[in-house]
């Protein structure tokens, strides 16, 4: 590993002047992810700012009625809030399914957001990979990919997102809340994931100093009938081969409302609008809620390994929308 200098600040301002003005500094907060790319060559960080004092942990209801949750805040500490508990189930399950208890306790939300692929391609210095160097080729391509993404590739990169919290948040319509120092900007969370085309290096539109303050989950009443559905190869800290953010509203039968979201299939938190679309006004059966899900993957490319996600992604949302329906009609 690399020498790395560090220095801690204590309120945002100072924060953001201190690694806007050294293009080698970056942010230091929960470290889980960050201390790994640094060991593996996987980032280049000269210096780390560290921003664990500074007040933006709080987790709190916005007087239209959204939930505004800090960068700072441990999703452990989210995980278990009452508020988000009760109006957000789906987010709590997430964040207890994405990560063992030491590193929920330690990494913060807005980390989790800019967490790195897993794909064993860009950690390892010796592959081409376009996303960890841009122009070298891809090697998952023609490699083992069984855990690779299905949706929203490119020839360049089909690297999976790797975060669960993101795709219930990206179901909920959630925004992200940067500040730098032109200003605030809050970008709605299916803008602020990118899809690689043919840049995957670029993975969000964030600048350099560009730091992340809160994220802010709009009021949605039908967010108390919501899950977080996970596959993966085995029960405890692994990540996702398929997963489903799913919230449902049934009136009569029938969907009323629903917010669907897929992870461990696409190279961003997926939002699945064309089972949305599909569902809206149909009988909450499982034979609707199939035609929904084969709808939704019906542009997914396979490649030679990972073909099998597709059908379990059908499923995984089958699953999650049929758990909420038998719930019984809810408004």
């Amino acid at each position: 590993m690399r020498p790395v200098s560090y220095s801690r600040v204590r309120d945002v301002a100072t924060a953001i002047a201190t690694v806007t003005a050294d293009a080698g500094a970056a942010y230091l907060a929960g470290g889980t992810t960050k201390v790994d790319m640094l060991r593996i060559y996987a980032e280049a960080s000269q210096r780390l700012v560290d921003i664990n004092d500074l007040p933006i942990d709080h987790i709190e209801v916005q007087p239209d009625g959204a939930l505004r949750i800090g960068a700072m805040a441990r999703m452990n500490d989210v995980a278990m809030a009452p508020l988000v508990m009760d109006r957000f189930p789906v987010i709590s399950e997430a964040l207890v399914l994405g990560a063992s208890a030491q590193l929920r306790n330690m990494a913060s939300m807005g980390g989790n957001m800019l967490q790195r692929t897993r794909c064993t391609y860009f950690r390892d210095a010796e592959a081409s990979c376009n996303k960890r160097e841009p122009g070298t080729g891809c090697d998952a391509l023609t490699g083992v990919n069984r855990g690779h993404a299905v949706l929203g590739t490119s020839r360049y990169c089909i690297a999976t997102h790797p975060s669960d919290v993101a795709v219930a948040l990206t179901a909920l319509d959630a925004v992200i809340h940067v500040q730098n120092t032109s200003g605030h900007h809050a970008y709605p969370i299916d803008d602020f994931f990118l899809l690689p085309g043919a840049t995957p290096q670029r993975e969000h539109p964030l600048n350099h100093g560009d730091l992340i303050t809160a994220i802010e989950v709009p009021a949605l009443p039908m967010g108390r009938n919501s899950l977080y559905l996970k596959v993966r190869d085995r029960e405890s800290y692994e990540f996702a081969l398929s997963s489903a953010a799913c919230a449902l509203r049934v009136e009569g039968g029938e969907v009323a409302e629903v917010r669907l979201a897929l992870g461990g299939v696409a190279t961003k938190p997926w939002r699945a609008r064309r089972a949305e679309r599909a569902l809206l006004g149909q009988p909450a059966t499982r034979e609707s809620f199939a035609r929904a899900a084969a709808e939704e993957m019906s542009e997914a490319v396979a490649q030679p390994m990972n073909e099998f996600k597709i059908e379990l992604a059908q499923r995984t949302m089958v699953r999650a929308l049929e758990t909420l329906a038998a719930r019984g009609d809810v408004s």
